[in-house]
């Protein structure tokens, strides 16, 4: 464990030299020299000799791996269920394979080739799955662990996959082809059968046209020895295995997408392309004995009924006790063009067409028995949509649907944001939920969910964890993520507090964004305070705060100018702010906060001092949860629109909200609702700017820039109002804008966005002995600004004084944009920013309410243990540093990126520690060592694909963090050693030993139909014995990784060596078996040849030439 020491001073460092350069070139600020840390070295402390920091954290706590996936899966394609273990497969056009059980069973693998699934279907009961994918590969998956993996794939080099069947309890999987042809795979070794049935020999010798691709194989339930076969044109075979040759063929005219059998093997269904629905019977197969077109209309002439869209996909299922149910998707008629995607169920006489919200992927009908010649008795439809899962009822006459108990509906709006809370207040959850769980909806089935297989608990992970999605229209979703689950606690709309766009209004507006004007943009959190904070896409801030009871009342809104630059139209002669204004003028009246140069516009010509949108102005019912407690709008200035806002910040405790853009800096008490500070990013630095750039405007650098330069060590009030329009690039044009800290490109472009935002206890200044309120500011341009809060000293003043921002005079520089701050004590223990202990202000209580603000300062440390110096880690996109304060010494300087950029840094605990975490660009994550920046983890995870990745990628304590891996999941991960080794206790087991219903009247059935027994039967058909080998060049046989990847798990240690031995030795001795098998059937097969040669020499021995 190394221990680095701050007594070391390094010689060549000049405290002093205004001009000393840090580590990475940029300027060291004012009056700071900087340490450069090289490969293996640490800068020392100047002139601040202190104690020992042990650092506890090395690589070997750290590690990547992937934990858990949520939410829907991205475009689905196939669906599968094993209806004696009860879950549910879904296969994506990605490759990947979700698999569902109970709440806590899911589980995602991936192809690695990425190819999209075909098909899937379970080997029900065995606890494995068969894929077939669109590069016409067959894949064996072992789920009898907790992350399956391939035991065996196969794959088709000749022909194409179009669909598969592997009947209840067989080992021999069906595999018919785009060819029309039907192969047969062996499930236990994978290898292909050398029994083949040929398109041309299945169909009549006098069709001269191909049938099309096989659509549908299925065994007959009466006799398994009876293969019926689709073919695309509209043929269908009934195939006898036995004797090689077709018992039936029916023909049709239409396309046939899907067929069913009825459970007696005496009758069945077929779906087509005009809408009909046939039924056949074995008996007389020349035509069917039923035609309908379910939603077609009658002809009055009685002709045929007209064609409607495909049946793509029917299942005719049976009852005991009532008519049978045929159920289908598509079928509507051409002439509802509006009408949305439907299933239909018949049942009896009634039809009933179930409309969906999404087109319908697939969708298998749920039965109480896995055996096919039984009655189905079916009690539930699972329908796969597009971007959606549900599961309706049969057994009630309504058809309600079950509620769903996984989070799929985690893309109900499109993601904009995402925040991530790991081992936050125990009481958050039960509280969250509590208010949540009012917003139920009702109607939904009563009974079980009934994908219900697998098994879970909880795991060692006992810290509440909780995700915070933002969304497109305004909504923000709080889930419960603890022990790798997430469930969806509360929802809190945010639109809600502005009035609807009447339709038609949008030209004349204000509005800055056509599309999700309420687009939550940033969220900022306070756990503890419960304050929550939104910034949306149409520049304005909602600050909530937490009821349990339910509130009528008006929403306070302030409006806010934050303009760069105000050039030189007719305007009237802002006010001088005096520098020490009376308490009076920090109370405007709320609503007109506007500013004081408004602009009289008319109408259509210039747009002024107005909001993109309008705050309700009536009392508005709250419902408890989180209630709006103001409304901050930015405004239009001189026509140009507010930009959108780039960071956030809240402080509880202070009662501040402070927010900036690409413009300015705005501050906010939220307390007494008034706007403390509105300044352009420029007039902040007053004379401390390092590139002494002059703002425009000559009438703005007179009014602020003097206020702020001869000010700058003394309060000036921060109602230095309403300079300059809202801002914010948006994040998908920071993503791709240069990142030059050049001073030529400050030249060109002398915007400088508000990048990031901290309120902290701290030494705002170098001759500080005490910490004060402060407000760090970092820009896009790598500089860091303190801002002083000179806050009223006790809580009944709070209300009434105003509350004074002023510059320090503090400016620190780094490399890139800055992105995080945080604050270490001496003892090197991360410092959290005060906050006021939760009270509910609508509480009923008296007591409750008149209760004094309990503050906590300084937390986890007290006071007295502050010490008299501090750590501030601040991290930008290209490099992380640390400081000393008060002395304002660069302690630490790492280059995190000379090629890329950060897009997101957090200072995070693990391990009672404390690290810096990065993810960077070009996919690495990577982590530091706090505070002197010694690199302890760097993997390249994953490349930066989208903007979506760059934009939701967030860590949090405890070693995770998350992304979303595409539009409807969420992707969590871990970097710590620790989670990664007790994954496997923390993950759903798929299978659960289950006994296999028994079947009924099996016995008298056998004996009734001469079916024989089904193993013996198919082995002797499609085994190497009869039917001899397929050729070699039309499928590959390729190993699975599966055995390796099965002990994965226990890979930690001496157990995952023994065991990775013993699979090795396994797989060894497996190949030697396999060379033995092939040794001693090669030396039969010369032995047969042998004994074929001497029986035809001693037929032909003894005859002559002419005999032949």
């Amino acid at each position: 464990m190394k221990k680095f020491n701050f007594r070391k001073v390094l010689d060549g460092l000049t405290a002093s030299s205004p001009g000393g350069s840090s580590g990475g070139g940029s300027g060291g600020g004012s009056g700071a020299g900087g340490g450069s840390m090289h490969p293996g070295g640490t800068a020392g402390a100047v002139g601040t000799p202190r104690d020992e920091i042990q650092e506890t954290l090395t690589s070997d706590y750290f590690q990547i791996c992937k934990t858990v996936r949520h939410g829907f899966p991205y475009l689905p394609t196939a669906l599968a269920f094993d209806p004696v273990q009860k879950i549910l497969a879904i296969g994506t056009r990605t490759g990947a394979i979700r698999i569902l059980g109970r709440p806590g069973v899911d589980c995602y693998c991936q192809h690695e080739s990425g190819a999209a699934v075909l098909q899937l279907q379970f080997l029900i009961n065995e606890g494995a799955l068969v894929s077939a994918s669109a590069d016409d590969t067959l894949h064996l998956w072992n789920l009898r662990q907790k992350r399956p993996a391939i035991l065996h794939s196969l794959k088709f080099n000749r022909e194409r996959i179009t669909y598969c069947h592997l009947p209840f309890q067989s080992k021999w999987l069906y595999v018919g082809t785009e060819r029309g042809n039907t192969h047969i795979v062996n499930i236990e070794s994978f290898i292909l059968s050398g029994y083949v049935i040929m398109w041309n020999k299945a169909i009549e010798l006098s069709t001269k046209t191909h049938p099309g691709p096989v659509v549908h194989l299925s065994d007959s339930p009466r006799d398994e020895g009876k293969l019926l076969i689709g073919y695309e044109n509209g043929t269908v075979v009934l195939w006898d295995l036995r004797s090689k040759r077709a018992d039936l063929r029916a023909y049709y005219d239409e396309a046939i997408h899907s067929v069913a059998w009825h459970h007696e093997g005496k009758q069945f269904m077929c779906s087509h392309s005009d809408g009909s629905l046939t039924l056949w019977n074995l008996k007389s197969p020349n035509r069917p004995f039923q035609t309908t077109i379910p939603h077609g209309k009658i002809q009055r002439d009685g002709k045929k009924p007209e064609s409607c869209k495909p049946i793509l996909k029917v299942e005719y299922k049976t009852c005991k006790n009532s008519e049978p149910f045929v159920i289908f998707s598509g079928g509507l008629s051409y002439d509802k063009a509006c009408r949305r995607p439907s299933l239909t169920i018949m049942h009896g006489k009634a039809i009933t067409v179930l409309e969906m919200d999404h087109p319908i992927v697939d969708f298998l009908t749920l039965c109480e028995t896995p055996y096919p010649n039984e009655f189905q008795e079916p009690y539930a439809v699972v329908v796969l949509l597009e971007k959606d899962l549900i599961v309706v009822d049969l057994t009630q006459s309504n058809f309600p649907i079950f509620e769903n108990p996984y989070p799929i509906d985690i893309h109900e709006s499109p993601v904009t944001c995402t925040e991530y809370f790991a081992d936050c207040p125990p009481d958050l959850i039960p509280v969250l939920y509590s208010v949540g769980a009012k917003h139920k909806k009702q109607g939904y089935s009563n009974k079980e969910w009934p994908v219900s297989g697998g098994a879970w608990n909880l795991g060692a992970q006992t810290y509440p964890e909780i995700i915070i999605t933002g969304h497109a229209d305004g909504s923000v979703k709080f889930w419960d993520a603890s022990a790798i689950t997430l469930q969806m606690l509360y929802k809190l709309k945010t639109s809600k507090v502005f009035e609807k766009q009447k339709l038609g209004e949008g030209k004349a507006t204000a509005e800055i964004v056509e599309e999700d004007p309420f687009a939550v943009q940033m969220m900022y959190w306070c756990p503890e305070s419960r304050i929550f904070c939104v910034a949306g896409v149409s520049a304005y801030v909602v600050v909530y705060k937490f009821s349990k009871h339910e509130v009528n009342t008006e929403i306070a809104s302030l409006e806010v100018r934050l303009q760069y630059e105000v050039e030189d139209i007719i305007t009237p002669e802002p006010e001088i702010i005096p520098p020490f204004p009376d308490a009076s003028s920090q109370l405007p009246s709320l609503k007109n906060l506007s500013g004081s140069t408004n602009t009289v516009a008319c109408e259509g010509v210039m747009k002024d001092s107005i909001p993109c949108l309008s705050v309700k102005s009536r009392p508005v019912r709250m419902p408890p949860g989180y209630q709006a407690d103001l409304v901050i709008q930015l405004v239009w200035v001189d026509g140009e629109p507010p930009q959108q806002i780039t960071s956030l910040a809240v402080n509880s405790a202070y009662g501040l909200v402070t927010f900036g853009n690409c413009n300015g800096l705005a501050v906010v008490d939220f307390m007494q609702k008034t706007v403390l500070l509105s300044m352009g990013t420029l007039d902040l630095y007053g004379s401390s700017d390092p590139y002494q750039r002059q703002p425009r405007s000559p009438r703005k650098s007179k009014q602020f820039a003097a206020g702020l330069t001869e000010l700058s060590d003394s309060p000036v009030s921060l109602e230095l109002e309403r300079c300059k329009s809202p801002t914010s690039e948006n994040r998908e044009n920071s993503f791709s804008r240069s990142r030059s800290s050049s001073v030529s490109s400050i030249d060109r472009d002398s915007k400088e966005a508000i990048t990031a935002l901290y309120f902290m206890e701290s030494f705002a200044r170098k001759n500080d002995s005490t910490v004060s309120p402060c407000l760090w500011v970092g820009t896009g341009l790598g500089m860091v600004l303190i801002l002083s809060l000179n806050l009223p000293a006790s809580d009944e003043l709070r209300q009434t004084e105003p509350v004074m921002v002023s510059p320090s005079g503090t400016v620190l520089t780094l490399k890139g944009a800055v992105l995080t701050f945080a604050c270490l004590d001496c003892m090197g223990t991360l410092t959290h920013p005060p906050y006021e202990v939760w009270r509910d202000s609508n509480s009923a209580d008296d007591g409750e309410k008149t209760r004094k603000r309990k503050l906590v300062m300084h937390s986890p440390s007290s006071s007295q243990d502050m010490g008299d110096h501090q750590f501030a880690v601040i991290c930008s996109e290209k490099q992380a540093k640390v400081f000393s304060l008060p002395s304002q010494t660069c302690l630490y300087v790492h280059n995190i990126t000379e090629t890329s950029f950060l897009l997101r840094a957090d200072v995070v605990t693990l391990c009672n520690s404390v690290c810096l975490a990065c993810f960077c660009a070009n996919g690495h994550i990577m982590t530091l060592s706090l505070p002197s920046l010694r690199p302890l983890l760097d993997v390249n995870y994953l490349p930066v694909t989208d903007m979506r990745i760059a934009r939701t990628f967030c860590f949090t304590n405890e070693g995770q963090a998350l992304y979303l891996s595409s539009p409807t999941e969420i992707q969590r991960l871990t970097y710590s050693q620790e989670m990664c080794d007790n994954l496997q206790d923390m993950l759903g087991d798929l299978f659960t030993p289950v006994e296999t219903p028994e079947a009924q009247n099996r016995g008298f059935l056998k004996g009734l139909f001469g079916g024989s027994g089904q193993a013996f039967d198919r082995e002797e058909l499609f085994g190497e014995a009869t039917a001899g080998k397929a050729s070699r060049s039309l499928a590959q046989h390729i190993p699975g990784s599966g055995g390796i990847e099965g002990v994965r798990g226990a890979a930690g240690g001496v157990i995952g060596d023994l065991t990775r031995a013993r699979i090795a030795l396994d797989e060894r001795g497996q190949k030697l078996g396999e060379l033995d098998e092939r040794t001693a059937s090669m030396m039969a097969s010369a032995e047969a040849f042998s004994k074929h040669a001497h029986e035809v020499m001693l037929k032909y021995k003894d005859k002559k030439w002419y005999q032949f």
